[in-house]
């Protein structure tokens, strides 16, 4: 990793899985990454399930581990995206589609290739999540079972290191990878270092995400042009090279 200071630095928020791969390739573009996960992971051990599936619906990677846990590896797998079907198949499952964006993308490649008649769909998500999913799946005549697979928690602190970043002017950018990340890594922020932040160039996942920001005060927003992690490191590009930060740029 380049030292800090040398390049302009890049604020990941993204909790695991997911925050080690997207580390490497922030670096791997030349920036300088530093880790500030906005939420801590809780995986949770699903209670016996009643019905075979027809398929299992995932809306993170992060649902993958109860998946596995608890289905046969033959049972088709639906992902809301590509990593999250990547870690379906590294997880031995044999049947993964992916929807390559997000909830509504996942309803509609399911409606388009299933059908009620299947059977039951097993929908994973986090606590709190996966709702309205479900209630479009069930109008469109689906029988949805939505278990809770992991506990998403807000940070309690932000790591000194990226403080003190932060503070001298070393990171350029930050990234956001929902609207729940944003409303948590805001709320861990000290009040002295709000106004550092909100002067980084903001790649959002989403329009609300980026909503989240503006009302904090974020003055540039960039929402990736897909709900994916890799349209939003296509959004923040490689880093310009030999251009060195400093706090007054």
């Amino acid at each position: 990793m380049p030292t800090p200071g040398t390049s302009p630095g890049v604020l990941v928020t993204r909790p695991e899985p997911g925050l080690s791969e997207t580390l490497a390739a922030v670096s791997a573009a030349g920036w300088v990454a530093y880790a500030s996960p906005a939420l801590c992971i809780t995986p949770h051990s699903l209670r016996a399930l009643p019905h075979h599936f027809a398929a299992c619906v995932l809306t993170s990677g992060q649902a993958v581990q109860a998946a596995q846990a608890s289905l046969p590896p033959t049972c088709p797998v639906y992902a809301v995206g590509d990593r999250t079907a990547q870690r379906a198949q590294s997880a031995g499952f044999t049947a993964v589609q992916s929807a390559r964006g997000d909830a509504e993308a996942l309803a509609a490649l399911i409606i388009r290739t299933l059908t009620p008649e299947s059977g039951p769909l097993l929908l994973l998500s986090g606590a709190r999540q996966g709702m309205e999913l479900a209630d479009r799946l069930r109008q469109a005549g689906f029988r949805v079972v939505r278990r809770v697979a992991y506990t998403a928690r807000p940070a309690r602190q932000i790591a000194p290191d990226v403080l003190c970043a932060l503070r001298a002017g070393e990171i350029s950018h930050s990234l956001f990878f929902s609207s729940e990340s944003a409303v948590s890594w805001l709320a861990a922020l000290p009040e002295a270092y709000r106004d550092a932040a909100c002067r980084t160039t903001a790649i959002v996942i989403s329009q609300a995400a980026a909503a989240v920001l503006e009302k904090a005060g974020w003055t540039h927003c960039v929402v990736a042009e897909k709900p994916t992690a890799q349209a939003m490191l296509a959004a923040l590009g490689v880093c310009p090279a030999g251009r060195i930060l400093r706090s007054s740029d």
